[in-house]
């Protein structure tokens, strides 16, 4: 007669590994803010930093939602907020334009040579580029315009990265997409257009 073979008891389970809690989701966007020579009244008068990220998502959000291989994430982009004399200077230098912008978009461009997987080995097909902002001149931009600084912002922020992703707004084809998805986007946030009807010229938007 065989001897019946008894179960072993089951391995305790480790309490430890139980109560680890899950892992941090991975962030959208790792988003650097830098600030040019600024004085502390410039500084203190600037949105936070949650702000800038909302702006940035909200404008990535529709390109990933449709062409979901053109960032893959997180997405890494740089706003720098500066002063007239940095603006006017970067302006000068890689536009060939007197005075400063209320924003300068560079859009990251790899290395020759580099195909796309080779970009994703080296973890760089997700850089967007960078943006530079002039802080005084979006601050008298939105007075100038009836509308709030922070709707100001608001829009520039989203237009940079609109431009980032490769739109773009040199002819009424290019333009008309771009304008209607930034109007969209600041719809989405609470902020009205920024663009109105000018009816004198056959109803083209123009900025405002």
């Amino acid at each position: 007669m065989t001897k019946a073979k008894v179960a072993e008891p089951p391995a305790p389970l480790d309490a430890s590994a139980m109560m680890k809690p899950p892992a941090a989701p991975e962030p959208a966007l790792l988003l650097d803010l830098q600030y040019g020579p600024l004085d502390p009244h410039q500084r203190t008068a600037l949105p936070d930093d949650a702000a800038f990220e909302r702006w940035a998502l909200a404008a990535l959000a529709p390109e990933r939602a449709h062409h979901p291989a053109v960032v893959p994430g997180p997405a890494q982009l740089t706003i720098r907020i500066t002063d007239e004399a940095e603006s006017a200077d970067l302006n000068q230098r890689y536009r060939g334009r007197c005075g400063p912008t209320n924003i300068l978009s560079f859009p990251f461009e790899s290395p020759p040579g580099l195909d796309s997987e080779q970009a994703s080995a080296a973890g760089i097909d997700a850089l967007l580029g960078d943006l530079v902002i002039c802080a005084p001149l979006v601050r008298r931009e939105a007075a100038e315009q009836g509308k709030t600084e922070t709707a100001h912002w608001a829009h520039l922020v989203v237009h940079g990265v609109l431009h980032l992703l490769g739109f773009d707004h040199l002819t009424a084809a290019e333009a008309a997409p771009m304008e209607s998805l930034e109007i969209t986007i600041l719809a989405a946030l609470g902020f009205s257009t920024p663009y109105e009807v000018n009816d004198d010229a056959n109803g083209e938007r123009r900025r405002i």
